[in-house]
């Protein structure tokens, strides 16, 4: 039997496999609609100690998908906020989830309104590869918080972790509450078409278009988190040291594959070697050497590879200045898929570096004038998931702030506003749409249902037909002012 014949008989069982557990999960739903405080609690601690009892496993599954994927960025970037997030909302769910009393207006009265928040059912979570983790568990932490049942497709390009999550979550989960699902992009695009409650998708903004093309055939809400170009801006009078230092570790974590790494600097002009010159030192002193170094993480895959060698080998082309950093000059084009930080200097829109989320050790450094002509640069662009800015004036701050569109913001850092439990995280725009963490996550995977209540008095007999009587005209005049 030929390989693609075999690829199309696993993508049908798996595709068929989908089906069976979407319809066990909706009945399911339709069994228990309302879980309780004590039966959501306990999933989010289940979840809790299957992290925790098989972190040695989970780190290694990942390690592996990389060919070299630093411990220490996997403890501190994926499983140690997927528990903190999780004990967040332990601590808070109580809360999230009483009725919100709202007014009633005198018109209406006696009466009372509430909003009651009720889980909206069988949620799909699709998971990219860069933190397969992360990104999974964050929006399961969310959907089960909420009371939903969940699917989560795991991506093809992490096959020895994906196998691993289902592993776990089978040895953990019965199948009609989270079941994960693998397979390649045909069982993807059939997952991402399936009527869904919700639909949380975390990848590229163009397959974000077709998720939400699909989803939009069945009327499913979606939460996108795409990515895009993050810029960072430093100020004319910040300390150098202090931009360069938090810019090298925001960019070099994960090699740069990172949704909300930053994607470009925008730089003062007359500090632009300054600034070259103290990014190359802070990230030396991070990674003295890169190819036999845990610490740093290698491409994914191949494929990712060439794309940002062809990336550095558009620029190179096109006039650019290529600046590589490679502390130890050692050989990396052979045997590994280390690549060491490259900064490409004042490039030109017609750059690919400029054209495409880079997701990699490529930093492409613009130089300019005045704060208003960086501000300028970026509102010309689609906005993006991150902005980062690097300032300490307070005023300037704001003013950055309150001039700029983009998912989330850092000052004076980079990465750490996705690792705060109580803020929410998300795109706008071309970056994404919707957010989650914390209770943000919680509204998302709940619909929250107005309640209008009356008991036995009804005022509202008053306003019934036949109209135009005094009383119409007297109520009419009260309440129109």
């Amino acid at each position: 039997m030929s390989a693609s014949v075999v690829h199309l008989t696993e993508s049908k069982k798996q595709i068929q496999q989908t089906a069976r557990i979407f319809e066990e999960q909706r009945r399911a739903f339709r069994r228990s609609p309302a879980p309780t405080h004590t039966e959501r609690r306990e999933n989010l601690k289940r979840l809790k100690r299957m992290l925790l009892t098989h972190e040695d496993r989970l780190i290694e599954a990942i390690d592996r998908d990389f060919s070299c994927r630093s411990a220490d960025e996997t403890k501190i970037a994926e499983l140690m906020p997927s528990v903190q997030g999780i004990n967040h909302t332990l601590k808070h769910l109580n809360d999230w989830m009483k009725p919100d009393k709202r007014s009633v207006s005198v018109l209406f009265q006696p009466a009372s309104n509430r909003v009651h928040y009720q889980p909206v059912g069988v949620v799909g979570i699709i998971v990219p590869w860069n933190y397969p983790l992360l990104l999974a568990m964050g929006p399961l932490t969310g959907a089960l918080a909420a009371g939903n049942r969940v699917m989560i497709k795991m991506t093809e390009f992490t096959p020895r972790f994906s196998a691993l999550l289902k592993e776990l979550i089978e040895d953990n989960f019965p199948q009609d509450l989270v079941s994960v699902i693998t397979g390649e992009a045909d069982v993807a695009a059939d997952f991402s078409s399936r009527p869904f409650d919700h639909l949380l998708f975390t990848g590229s903004t163009a397959v974000g278009h077709h998720v939400m093309k699909a989803a939009a055939e069945n009327l499913t809400p979606v939460t996108l988190e795409l990515g895009g170009k993050s810029p960072a801006i430093i100020s004319p009078d910040v300390p150098m040291k202090d931009a360069a230092e938090r810019l090298a570790f925001g960019k070099s974590v994960n090699a740069g594959q990172t949704c909300v790494a930053p994607d470009y600097v925008l730089c003062p002009a007359d500090r632009l070697q300054v600034f070259v010159d103290e990014f190359r030192s802070k990230l030396s002193d991070m990674y003295p050497s890169l190819r036999d170094n845990n610490d740093y993480t290698a491409i994914i895959n191949e494929r990712q590879y060439a794309r940002l060698q062809r990336l550095l080998d558009d620029a190179r082309n096109k006039g650019a200045k290529v600046v590589e950093i490679n502390p130890a000059a050692e050989n990396l084009s052979d045997g590994t898929r280390k690549m060491a930080m490259h900064l490409v200097l004042n490039p030109t829109d017609d750059m690919l570096v400029m054209q495409e989320e880079i997701f990699g050790p490529i930093l492409p450094v613009i130089a300019y004038g005045n704060l208003d002509e960086a501000i300028d640069y970026i509102n010309d662009r689609a906005r993006p998931l991150a902005l980062y800015y690097f300032g300490y004036d307070r005023d300037t701050q704001d003013f950055v702030v309150n001039n700029t569109h983009s998912g989330g913001m850092c000052i004076n850092d980079t990465l750490m506003h996705v690792a705060q439990d109580d803020l929410p995280f998300g795109g706008i725009g071309a970056s994404g749409m919707g957010h989650y963490h914390g209770k943000e996550g919680f509204l998302t995977f709940s619909h929250a249902k107005g309640i209008y209540a009356r008991q036995k008095v009804n005022s509202g007999r008053f306003v019934y037909p036949p109209y135009k009587t005094p009383f119409h005209k007297m109520v009419y005049r009260m309440f129109i002012r």
